[in-house]
């Protein structure tokens, strides 16, 4: 299954249901509508995605969990998420696909990071996704080069554990701690960014030091109660 989580994204999401159709013909696309104000709705519908219709708007971590809510209900063991922006090339679809098939890895990151030199990218951005480098390696016991990215595969044990608990605000760093708690494993690929096919990014500069406070306290509650746990045993 590939679930686009979306707000707002009149413009480019038809686009990315169809060159995930191209990519991978006869797949189960549901795009998770986050209450969006403008025709998200009715243009993927009409692009031939099914979609789930969110009464209001949660917030990019509650509409991701409604979309693994829903896909572990109906049975699917994978779901690849793709963002309904454009800018993450379907094409690296398969490849992710394939990692989660053969490692047996809980989740496999598409990483735009994996080689040197990767893409450029604004620079409070770029300093939080070094910090968080730094803050997750002794945690997860090794490195993670792309940590922010939301190009994401998961597989059945993974999607059992999110349809019950997902961080609900920026929850891809958080997920990864939750993933270590329970000794799960993840691994990354190399995939492609592109830039955006319509519309203008909500996140400022003043949201991505939001972004880094709010995950830096999500991960230390996480670590907390994997200590917690750990002692009790």
């Amino acid at each position: 299954m590939i679930l686009i989580p979306a707000y707002n994204e009149e413009a480019s999401v038809a686009a990315v249901i169809r060159e995930v159709q191209q990519v991978m013909p006869g797949v189960a696309i549901f795009v998770a509508d986050d209450g969006s104000a403008d025709g998200t709705r009715a243009v993927a519908l009409a692009a031939g995605a099914e979609v789930i219709s969110l009464p209001c708007h949660l917030g990019l971590g509650g509409c991701v969990q409604a979309g693994y809510k829903l896909a572990w209900e109906l049975g699917y063991d994978y779901v690849i998420r793709v963002d309904g922006d454009g800018q993450h090339d379907p094409k690296d679809i398969p490849r992710i696909l394939e990692v989660l098939h053969k490692t047996g890895a809980h989740m496999v990151i598409g990483s735009r990071f994996y080689t040197r030199g990767g893409p450029g990218t604004t620079v409070p951005r770029s300093i939080g996704i070094s910090l968080f480098r730094l803050l997750l390696r002794p945690i997860l016991d090794r490195p993670v080069r792309d940590p922010t990215s939301g190009f994401v595969g998961v597989n059945r044990a993974a999607l059992e554990v999110f349809s019950r608990s997902f961080p609900l605000e920026y929850p891809e760093i958080e997920a990864l701690v939750v993933l270590q708690r329970r000794r799960f494993q993840f691994q990354e690929v190399p995939c492609a960014m592109r830039p955006r096919k319509a519309g203008r990014s909500t996140i400022t500069a003043m949201k991505s030091l939001y972004y880094m406070v709010h995950v830096l306290l999500g991960v230390f509650v996480n670590i907390l109660k994997f200590e917690r746990r750990r002692g009790r045993k």
